[in-house]
């Protein structure tokens, strides 16, 4: 699913849409020439243990028009254990990588698509770390908070003349198994919650706005929004 930064322009070409919440982000005093790493803190202690939903946070690079994401998506338990899907992905036409974890091509076009599953605690906060390594290569770094351990999502190499992170953009959450129905009900939609919490960038202000709802469940899908000490909390479904 990918969203763009302007949500009153792309309302009439997302509906009906998969994607329900979204929520814009910002850090303040970005230089020119762009961030060189950021994380997205984000928790999911109330999400099913479920496939069905991504929560996600994208971001833009100067010089390039689309967008990359990052994000996480709980899974069904295995072998007892919790099990997380994390997401690292470029829809910038001309990405390459050679990362084992990555592929071509995102949401069926141009880009690439990385990912790890782990076995996490859902309690836990996770930071969705992403870093230039080099030149226009971007690796994508999932870190437990909590116990501090790290693993590596994918890394992937932008097209020349690509710059660092802009300042602001936006995340969503979404419930994609309704990509592959004709109709949906918005009163099936199962019960989740998630924090997104502050971006982070060393020596900015990192920023959160409320969250809100759009598409074609906006007052059917149960939404909820706060803000809390570590961010903004929002739920849907029922």
């Amino acid at each position: 699913m990918k969203l763009v930064q302007s949500i009153i322009l792309a309302l009439p070409f997302l509906q009906p849409t998969t994607a329900l919440v979204g929520i814009s982000w910002s850090v303040s005093d970005v230089p020119s020439t762009g961030l060189t790493e950021l994380s997205f803190p984000m928790n999911v202690n109330s999400a099913p243990h479920e496939t069905g939903f991504y929560f996600a946070q994208q971001f833009n690079f100067i010089n390039q028009k689309d967008v990359g994401y990052t994000g996480l998506q709980p899974r069904e338990d295995s072998n007892s254990k919790p099990v997380l899907h994390a997401a690292f992905s470029s829809f910038i036409s001309g990405t390459k990588s050679s990362d084992e974890n990555c592929i071509d091509g995102a949401d069926g076009g141009a880009g690439v698509s990385c990912a790890v599953d782990i076995e996490g605690s859902y309690a836990h906060t996770y930071q969705l770390h992403i870093n230039n390594t080099a030149g226009t290569t971007w690796v994508g770094t999932l870190i437990d908070s909590v116990s501090g351990s790290e693993t590596r999502i994918g890394s992937y190499e932008l097209p020349a003349g690509s710059g660092g992170i802009q300042g602001s953009q936006m995340g969503f959450v979404e419930y994609y198994p309704w990509n592959a129905q004709e109709s949906h009900q918005c009163g099936d939609l199962p019960k989740t919650a998630v924090t997104f919490g502050y971006p982070v960038a060393e020596g900015y202000d990192g920023k959160l706005e409320k969250a809100y709802e759009y598409g074609d469940c906006v007052g059917k899908a149960g939404f909820e929004t706060h803000y809390t000490a570590d961010g903004v909390e929002t739920s849907v479904g029922f």
